[in-house]
């Protein structure tokens, strides 16, 4: 093959999860699916915190943030997938490829540091009751959701500006449905070692510090339960971020599992496919995990929902009002 720098026009080849041609219709639909559903989910949650006052909180203006973080990291990937097997064509120009880098590891990123955010949150409130409105104040969690974002949008930028020194070769395949940038760096001609010191230098320092964080908070918080004397108390109190726990747990479980899978074997296909876990799976699930088990979520959906009925009804009734008037005109 032909060389191309990394200011030519080359194209890359995402082979996607499956060549069986019978599939291909199966997975656009099953994709298709998953990816409204996801979209579907989370806007609802978005909508329902904005619309009920009483979700005007910390702990909501967080989930929020994590539903859209969570939209525009599934539409990072899904769509173009979608748009290569509905046209039959795998693939995705040199452009395309780099923006996918930019944006999944910036959400990714982000899609951590609220989880976070989230749980120092739950430690605040169950752990020091009495200062959560004054350490939590809506300046301090704009100040933190803020900063992911920088932090993130800097550290993608400095992944995209590594990789633009690469060169790669005309119709490099790409053993995945998207750009993943472990994927990306494994196939390019040029010497990778800056790129990949620097990868793992940041994963392991996004992820294990993030976590921590969240391991000490949830530490603390099981040892004020412990604490409290009435079983009833205890039991309201972990029921508050029991729903993010759930998140948490489904995150990291997933991420794990596409890492232990990718050390235990050298497919890349199987990478591909238990990358579905934490790119579509997970967001999908998220809006399910807290409106099931939050009340105060499923109250706003219930009330979004009937005012969105009613004002439908209401909508309905005035258009047949205005048929019949005009009708009466007529005669």
């Amino acid at each position: 093959m032909k060389a191309e720098n990394h200011t030519g026009v080359a194209q890359f080849f995402l082979l996607g999860l499956s060549d069986d041609p019978e599939l291909q219709p199966l997975l656009f639909e099953l994709f298709l699916s998953m990816y409204l559903v996801t979209v579907l989910g989370n806007l609802l949650i978005i909508l329902a915190i904005i619309s009920d006052s009483h979700l005007h909180t910390p702990m909501y203006f967080f989930l929020a943030n994590l539903s859209f973080v969570d939209i525009c990291f599934t539409s990072t990937t899904v769509p173009k997938m979608l748009m290569n097997i509905q046209t039959h064509n795998k693939g995705i120009s040199y452009i395309q490829c780099l923006t996918q880098v930019y944006f999944f590891v910036t959400f990714l990123g982000m899609d951590n540091f609220i989880l976070t955010v989230m749980a120092y949150d739950r430690f605040v409130a169950i752990c020091h009751p009495l200062r959560y409105t004054l350490v939590m104040s809506p300046r301090l969690c704009g100040i933190l959701v803020l900063m992911s974002l920088v932090l993130m949008l800097c550290v993608s930028l400095i992944h995209i500006l590594l990789m633009i020194q690469l060169i790669f070769s005309t119709g490099t395949e790409i053993p995945h449905f998207f750009c993943e940038l472990a994927q990306v760096l494994k196939v390019t001609r040029s010497d990778t070692l800056i790129n990949n010191i620097f990868m793992y230098v940041t994963t392991v320092l996004i992820a294990m510090f993030p976590a921590s964080g969240i391991i000490f908070s949830y530490s603390q918080i099981v040892s004020s339960l412990l604490r409290m004397s009435s079983t009833a108390s205890r039991y309201k109190a972990f029921s508050t971020c029991g729903s993010h726990l759930c998140v948490v747990l489904l995150f990291y479980g997933t991420a794990l599992g596409v890492y232990l899978s990718s050390a235990g074997t050298h497919s890349s296909h199987e990478r591909s496919v238990a990358s579905v876990m934490y790119t579509v799976v997970t967001p999908m699930l998220n809006p399910f995990i807290y409106s099931l088990r939050n009340k105060d979520v499923k109250g706003a959906l219930r009330k979004l929902l009937c005012r969105v009925a009613c004002d439908s009804l209401w909508t309905s009734d005035l258009r047949k009002k205005g048929v019949l008037e005009t009708l009466w005109k007529m005669l």
